[in-house]
């Protein structure tokens, strides 16, 4: 009795609620395992802590965690998961304050990143997994990866991994032995890992190389996207290395041949080339004659006869056409194309269909404030200016004589072949009034006319024959005029005498205050007229009297 007494005691000291034991399975049931630990009772844990369970024996060994030592029934209450996760916990520990790498299995998604079964659950963040935080995590459940323990709290259990850390030092140690081992002119393989508008990022396993828009191809690319691809697998050509900044420049044309060297012996001025249209421009249009070689139709040289103000009226994307070389650059890779090239030139044999001298017809197409233009056919117009407008009258805009739309006949007056004008002229249809002007009109004559003009010197007369005369504000009025608006209106008829004709000048001076002069008054406001000089500057009547206005009145007997 002693003896059993003494057992008793021994085994409750050396069983300690919370102590890790060893046991023995004695019976599988179907949600719990009895275990015997050599305790007076035997113990009991749920069937779910196995994650073995369909190749549990009875007599297997297992150690648990006593969790007490008897409850209301007198059971012991035991657990495996406990005793693991307590095992576990200090291997983490201690690898934490090792080297922190770990193998663990991801279990589960949760809100900011992942749970991971490492022996205890871990949190994995969302910023960890990868070097681009990934879209869809769901991807890495099930899976095992190598981690780094970045974070323990032993109170609360919790344990922080990374597995971006391992990522990045290992993508560091392979970009170090890159950089030592690379040179420039180097063909490597990589990795399409990134587009950009500029551009494409390579992985060259472990290292990232730019792949330049302007690098990927001989020809013109509008975007990276049109070349390659997220995943496409490349043979580039390293064509830079800045080892301080680990930066590598790549190029993917540069491994084929490039197309612009022979350029010039296959594609000679003149010859006669197809190809398609890649792009258009305000300017012009893009046109690939072979792959990697486009050239370029300016929008000049796409008719010799139609106005075209942008590329697109007449072409499109994509469209064949056929052109002629214009010129080569090999150096900027550049070739100028002529569609227009390819029929003859209207303008080589233009001096026979409009010979000088002849009159023509043609359709006001537009005004300057220097003239009119007029088209003649389509694609070839003339230019009448406005001084070719009229013998007689002072033409200031072209609109005082024709608009827009308007038909009418000129007569060719000059050609410049080489820059591709013709000059009209309207009042070359008729005689010049102004070789028998001293026949019409003579110093002394009374003449009526109406006023068409008024300027700050003086008003100007339409007479007879439409011929301009001017009446200078000293002659208006016997007394000093300062606003000649306040004597004369437009539109009003007068009567005066001419003081002045001059066939030279083209212009005619007529004296209002004069129309009841004595012949000795007359002969000496010609005479005072006759005083007015226009300077070398100035040109036609209205700007000779604008200097006299200025420096001398004829007539203004105040002076």
């Amino acid at each position: 009795m002693i003896q059993m007494q003494e057992l008793i005691a021994k085994s409750l000291r050396d069983f300690k609620e919370g102590s890790i034991v060893k046991g023995r399975i004695l019976e599988i049931r179907n949600r719990e395992v009895l275990v015997d630990i050599g305790y007076k009772s035997e113990g009991v844990i749920p069937l779910s802590e196995f994650d073995d369970a369909d190749d549990l024996q009875v007599g297997d060994e297992v150690e648990v965690l006593l969790c007490r030592l008897e409850n209301d029934e007198g059971t012991v209450i035991l657990s495996k998961e406990k005793a693991a996760y307590r095992q576990n916990w200090e291997k983490i520990v201690k690898v934490f304050h090792g080297d922190g790498l770990i193998k663990g299995k991801v279990k589960s998604v949760v809100k900011g990143g992942l749970i991971v079964n490492i022996g205890v659950e871990a949190f994995l963040p969302g910023s960890q997994i990868d070097i681009v935080p990934p879209k869809d995590l769901q991807q890495f459940v099930g899976n095992t990866y190598d981690f780094k323990i970045v974070k323990i709290n032993d109170d609360r259990k919790n344990v922080v991994l990374s597995r971006r850390e391992l990522i990045e030092q290992e993508r560091s140690e392979k970009r170090q032995r890159f950089l030592d081992t690379i040179k420039i002119g180097s063909t490597v393989k990589g990795v399409v890992k990134n587009l950009t508008d500029f551009g494409a990022f390579i992985d060259l396993d472990g290292m990232d190389g730019l792949l330049h828009i302007t690098d990927m191809s001989w020809g013109r690319l509008g975007h990276p996207s049109e070349m390659v691809k997220v995943g496409q697998e490349l043979d580039v050509q390293v064509l830079d290395i800045n080892r301080e900044k680990e930066r590598v420049s790549l190029g993917l044309k540069q491994t084929q041949k490039n197309p612009w060297e022979e350029t010039e012996n296959r594609f000679p001025i003149g010859t006669k080339v197809k190809g398609k249209i890649t792009n258009l421009v305000p300017y012009g249009a893009f046109v690939q004659i072979e792959e990697g070689v486009e050239g370029l139709v300016h929008v000049s040289e796409l008719s010799w006869t139609k106005r075209i103000t942008r590329p697109s009226d007449v072409l499109t994307v994509g469209q064949e056409v056929e052109a002629v070389v214009l010129g080569i650059n090999k150096e900027e890779q550049k070739i100028s194309l002529g569609v227009r090239q390819l029929e003859p030139n209207p303008w080589d044999a233009i001096e026979v269909r409009y010979q000088i001298g002849r009159q023509v017809k043609g359709t006001v197409r537009n005004l300057t404030a220097y003239g009119a233009f007029v088209e003649m056919e389509e694609g070839i117009d003339g230019m009448i200016h406005v001084s070719d407008m009229s013998w007689t009258r002072k033409i200031n805009h072209p609109s005082e004589m024709v608009k827009k739309g308007d038909e009418l006949e000129a007569v060719v007056i000059d050609i410049d072949k080489q820059n591709q004008r013709i000059s009209l002229g309207m009042k070359q249809l008729e005689g010049d009034p102004w070789k028998e002007i001293e026949a019409k009109f003579k110093i002394g004559d009374l003449v009526k006319g109406k006023v068409s003009k008024i300027t700050a010197f003086g008003a100007f007369i339409s007479m007879d024959g439409d011929i301009d005369g001017l009446v200078h504000i000293s002659q208006i009025s016997e007394e000093r005029v300062d606003k000649i608006k306040d004597h004369l209106k437009v539109g009003q008829e007068i009567e005066a005498r001419v003081i002045k004709v001059d066939k030279t000048e083209r212009r005619i001076g007529l004296s209002l205050k004069a129309a009841n002069y004595s012949e000795e008054d007359i002969k000496r406001e010609a005479a005072a007229f006759d005083a007015v000089k226009p300077g070398e500057d100035m040109v036609g009547l209205e700007h000779a009297f604008a200097a006299a206005a200025e420096e001398y009145r004829p007539g203004d007997r105040k002076k």
